[in-house]
């Protein structure tokens, strides 16, 4: 198997999985694509484990014992100091709905098994991907593509030109950019472009991304439907 770059090395992911077979699977390729790995096999062991080691990105099971992988996500996501790390939720559940409710908690991205060894790795490293090209704190704008936001003065521009938003575009497209690859659902748009307790239908919110992705022209399609949850924004299409 190819080592992953050397980036990766310090990196380490947490393996919350109570099937002993796979986590140790698991836990042999990561090791030998370069990562270090910390493994837990119930849900409260995998909250002692994240808060003691900082992992860099965990793999979670949903069906664990003593506590659900829904709730260590959500507690996971409500720790200030562990709300960021990526979260890759792997589970036997292949339904919509639980591909839906894993997304909405804040999972980074959802593998079902059966599941091939490669394609996880690659989902791993598209991560890892997305987060190196974060802009710096230096950097105030938004960029995705040839699209360039400017949060301080509300000007587009694509590639180069001005690019003609309306306020709730911007805004929809800043919401989007931001989130860094992850789904944000229909309810979350709103809340973000138009502000808390404005009422408008989903249809708005679909209405309003169809007219970005228009305005976009190529760099539209950066703009991925996830059916039955949301929009996300990427910013390299090989991630998607």
């Amino acid at each position: 198997m190819a080592t992953a770059s050397a980036t990766t090395e310090t990196r380490t992911i947490l393996i919350v999985e109570d099937e002993r077979d796979l986590a140790d699977l698991l836990e042999y390729n990561l090791k030998e694509a370069g990562y270090a790995t910390v493994s837990a096999r119930t849900g409260q062991e995998a909250l002692v484990r994240a808060r003691a080691s900082r992992p860099d990105l965990v793999l979670l099971d949903l069906m664990l014992p003593e506590l659900p992988g829904t709730e260590v996500a959500r507690q996971l996501r409500a720790d200030a100091e562990l709300s960021r790390v990526p979260i890759i939720m792997l589970t036997a559940k292949a339904d919509e709905i639980d591909q839906v409710v894993g997304l909405t908690l804040g999972a980074d991205d959802y593998v079902t098994k059966p599941f091939s060894m490669k394609v996880l790795l690659a989902r791993i490293e598209a991560i890892f991907r997305r987060m190196s090209q974060r802009p710096g704190t230096s950097d105030p704008l938004l960029r995705i593509g040839g699209v360039v936001l400017d949060p301080g003065t509300h000007e587009a521009t694509i590639d180069g030109e001005s690019l003609p938003l309306t306020l709730t575009e911007f805004r929809l497209l800043s919401a989007l950019i931001e989130a860094d690859g992850r789904v944000l659902t229909r309810g979350s748009l709103m809340s973000q472009a138009m502000g808390p307790g404005v009422q408008v239908t989903e249809r708005t919110i679909d209405v309003h991304i169809t007219s970005i992705r228009r305005k976009m022209g190529a760099w539209g399609t950066h703009i991925k439907t996830v059916r039955g949850v949301g929009y996300r924004a990427l910013r390299d299409l090989k991630d998607q």
